[in-house]
Formats: C-alpha cells, structure tokens, sequence
C-alpha cells in the first residue's frame, strides 16, 4: 500500500523512465531487439554484463534514449556502467599506479601505491579508475563527461570478500567520472544497488569518500506503486544520499520511476 504521504495521483502524474542494455540485444549480438515505448527518459547500460566488456547494441540503444523528452531533474540520455573487483581473476589487474591505458593515477595517500596485490586497496582504486576511463574512452560514447553515469553494484559480479577494496574499486570510478564532467550539475554519477547488495559489497561509505552523498538508484520494487513509496521512505545506498529513482519490472522491461520530478 501507498504511505499516507502519496496518492493514485502521486502515482499517475510519476515521470516513469525506463533502463535497457545488453538483455535488449538479439541473441547477445548486435541486432537491436524490441524497446520500450512512452519513456520519458533513458538509461542505457554500456557494458556487455561484466565491467571489462561493451555492451554490442550500445548505439542503437543511445539514440533510443536521445529521443525521450527529459524532465528537468532526469536528462533523457543517462549511462549505467557495471562494476566488479575480481582482483587475481581478473583478464587485467594493475601492478603500478598507472591505468590500463598508460594514465597514471593519483591514488589517494592512504591507500598507498599499487605493487599488483589482488588485495591492495591501491591496486583497486586503480582497477576501478581503469574501468571508468576505458567506458569513456574505448567504448564509442560520445561527449563523455555531458552524461550522468550510475555505478551497477549487484553481487551477481565479481567481489572481494573486503569491502574496503571494495570500496575502493567504486571510489576510483567515481574519480574519474568526476574529473571528466562538464555539465554544472552538482553530480554525474550516482549508484544502483538494493540496500542488501550494496551493504554486503560496500558496506558504510566512511566520511570524506566520494560515494558519500551521491544519488542512488534503488532496484527491488515490485510495481509502479511501490516504487512510488519507495521513494518516499526509502534511504539512500550512502549517508546523505537522495534517492533518485526507484526501479521495477514490468512486461519483460525494467521501469524506473523519478522520486524527483
């Protein structure tokens, strides 16, 4: 049921948007499978399941997005990027302070300096940092830094057993989003997770990390209604974080609803 502080109307009048990826693609391949129709803005995720991989009907899917209306507090084109820390599992893993494209990278002072240990906190910043440049710069997005970009945190990916590294992979990936945004909102990346998965990958963001008070994106709701309550009384993934949006499935699409317009 609907919190005392919602109505049907609540419900109905609702910007409703809708997320879409690689599930949306024939057969896993590029041949771009059925949309969603009415959306009124679009998130499309440009990884291929697993953060090392692109998602084959990314482009398609990005022009789908491009043609929703917007809302003021929801451009019509976002990104949803997977995340992972599979430390020796890992097709790449790097052993310097210095990305898989040859960038070096400023990690921060107390997690030291990255020698190749899977379980260095150093070593994961620099894999997450990784990860981020080559989403905006090896997988055909355009303008980069004009977009808003979510973090995908779900447990079906790879993760450490230590949430600090864990951590530490997401904060690298923030940093590099962040260094690259040139739009003036206050934020251009936020998280995707239910509170189960993130608690048990990422535990407490400590005062001072970059996930600290970035918007959330919260999955797990079992229709329009819920989401709609969700986002009234749901807390963010993070201390201080505004809930952004509530996602739920629907007719083989997932849904997401804005708790902001």
């Amino acid at each position: 049921m609907l919190s005392s502080a919602l109505s049907a109307q609540a419900v109905t009048n609702t910007s409703l948007g809708n997320d879409v990826s690689w599930p949306q693609c024939q057969n896993d391949t590029s041949s771009q499978g059925p949309l969603p129709t009415g959306a009124v803005f679009g998130i499309v995720g440009l990884n291929d399941g697993l953060a090392n991989t692109t998602n084959p009907c990314f482009g398609t899917e990005l022009e789908w997005a491009q043609k929703t209306p917007g809302t003021a507090s929801q451009p019509k084109a976002q990104l949803y990027v997977n995340t992972a820390n599979p430390g020796k599992q890992a097709a790449y893993w790097p052993t310097r302070n210095v990305s898989q494209a040859g960038t070096p990278v400023a990690v921060p002072a107390q997690y030291g300096t990255c020698t190749g240990k899977p379980t260095s906190s150093a070593c994961a910043y620099v894999y997450g940092w990784s990860m981020a440049e080559n989403d905006a710069t090896i997988r055909k997005v355009s303008d980069p830094g004009g977009y808003f970009w979510w973090l995908d945190v779900e447990t079906d990916n790879t993760w450490s057993k230590t949430q600090a590294t864990n951590r530490s992979v997401l904060e690298g990936m923030v940093t590099y989003f962040h260094g690259i945004k040139t739009t003036t909102w206050a934020h251009n990346v936020g998280v995707y997770s239910t509170s189960y998965q993130w608690g048990k990958i990422a535990g407490t963001a400590p005062a001072g990390s970059p996930l600290a008070g970035l918007p959330s994106w919260l999955a797990g709701a079992s229709s329009k209604a819920d989401a709609v309550n969700r986002c009234a009384t749901s807390a963010g993934l993070t201390t201080g974080s505004e809930v952004r949006l509530v996602q739920y499935l629907q007719g083989g699409f997932d849904y997401d609803v804005s708790c902001t317009d």
